[in-house]
């Protein structure tokens, strides 16, 4: 190969990769929030010792990339607003025994318990079904070449991972979750 050729295809290709990891990096954070006002959700609540409350009607969360940047780690912005997913088995909620509440780590809403919890073999907590199937929203997904069923936040829309129909019984689901989405609560008392 001349050199010519060689610095016109590794310079460009070297720009490309630069500004992608810098990308990565510094992601971009807007004060756009989303268009339109906040639609009007259901939400179930539970206390941290895993009762149920109640259900209340209230606006969904709408906040920009900044102000979600501000409040969030690097890995649970990327995870939960950009929908990424994190590295199998390098956080801590898959190999995680105790019982209590895992809440969404945008808004604290009660997703799942540790009593619906079960090893998958992933690297990611992995779930036979969600407290209140309110405080969930299920979307297609066809950003890779098979479609998913992505599983969100019914509050604030965080991304949390994906639905999959290879689960144990009774529901024969797995929802597998994003550790960096998820914010556990150690229950004092078992489950009601």
């Amino acid at each position: 190969m001349d050199r010519r050729v060689f610095f016109a295809v590794t310079i460009p290709g070297a720009a490309g990769l630069g500004i992608w990891i810098f990308s990565e990096l510094f992601p971009s954070e807007s004060d756009i929030l989303p268009p339109g006002p906040p639609k009007t959700v259901s939400i179930v609540e539970f206390s941290d010792s895993g009762l149920r409350v109640g259900t209340r009607s209230v606006s969904a969360i709408l906040k920009s990339d900044r102000e979600w940047r501000r409040q969030l780690t690097y890995l649970a912005f990327q995870v939960t607003r950009k929908s990424s997913t994190e590295i199998p088995y390098a956080r801590g909620y898959w190999n995680l025994h105790e019982r209590g509440l895992y809440r969404c780590v945008c808004c604290n809403t009660a997703l799942f318990s540790s009593e619906t919890k079960f090893e998958s073999g992933t690297g990611w907590p992995s779930f036979w079904e969600p407290l209140a199937n309110e405080n969930v929203a299920l979307s297609e997904d066809h950003r890779l070449a098979v479609a998913r069923t992505a599983v969100s936040c019914t509050l604030c829309d965080a991304h949390l991972g994906h639905l999959f129909d290879d689960g144990p019984d009774p529901t024969g689901k797995r929802y597998c979750m994003n550790s960096a989405a998820l914010h556990f609560v150690k229950m004092a008392s078992g489950l009601a």
